[in-house]
């Protein structure tokens, strides 16, 4: 290995580390004290660099927020992969994609609080990387419906708009409260809870014979024949 590709590969590393430190110290900063309150010098002091230095990998304030979401959902996007391959059945699979999201709140809630208050209400929201990243994270559960659907166990007439609505508007709505900083939730029943409502709410219903009417007069009448055979065993047994 050469003097010269030494030398860069240290500097591509340092580099690499000195973003890192800064983005830690910015996600501590804009967690304890809000983006409004949050000053870049304080980022800078914390991730000891100067106030120049920051402005060399990142825009500026706003960037550097918008970077910090995007590793946050770079590390739970990855994370509900690996876990999801060993869930098996519509439900559990359903269930675990909710509670990840209520424990995700409930772990972050001042993280979340950034995004849901400070990003998402910001006009050019739609055109960030955490737009598209954020319909990667909803698409995960989305995808779980979508092949229940296929497959038959779920009805196919709902919206997966509707349904990405329900789930998700659903859990940020009841945890608001945990979110602006006071109360707390109970995520596994509130997951069993949502889990289920969704999941009966879409359950495709078995199809209704031609004539119903005929098919109960069957099966009342096969009910009545195996009374009829039961209490003629029992008579003849009682006989000898």
């Amino acid at each position: 290995m050469s003097e010269v590709f030494q030398r860069r590969q240290i500097f591509r590393l340092s580099r690499e580390r000195r973003v890192a430190d800064i983005m830690e110290a910015a996600k501590a900063v804009f967690l304890e004290k809000g983006y409004d309150a949050a000053l870049i010098s304080e980022i800078a002091a914390r991730a000891d660099v100067v106030e120049g230095t920051i402005y060399r990998y990142f825009e500026n304030k706003r960037d550097l927020m918008i970077k910090v979401v995007e590793r946050w959902y770079d590390e739970m996007l990855s994370d509900f992969d690996e876990q999801l391959q060993g869930i098996r059945g519509t439900w559990n699979r359903l269930r675990f994609m909710i509670w990840k999201h209520l424990a995700t709140i409930e772990r972050e809630p001042a993280l979340c609080r950034l995004v849901f208050q400070e990003l998402r209400p910001g006009p050019e929201y739609r055109t960030t990387s955490v737009f598209e990243l954020n319909q990667e994270y909803t698409k995960r559960t989305l995808e779980i419906v979508e092949q229940a659907m296929t497959s038959g166990e779920f009805r196919k007439d709902v919206p997966l708009r509707i349904v990405r609505d329900m789930i998700f508007g659903c859990v940020e709505h009841h945890t608001w409260g945990l979110i602006r900083g006071h109360g707390r939730v109970d995520i596994d029943r509130a997951a069993d809870v949502i889990a289920e409502m969704i999941y009966r709410g879409l359950a495709a219903v078995p199809a209704l014979p031609e004539n119903p009417s005929a098919q109960l007069a069957e099966r009342l009448d096969h009910i009545a024949t195996r009374l009829e055979q039961l209490a003629t065993a029992q008579d003849t047994t009682a006989r000898r």
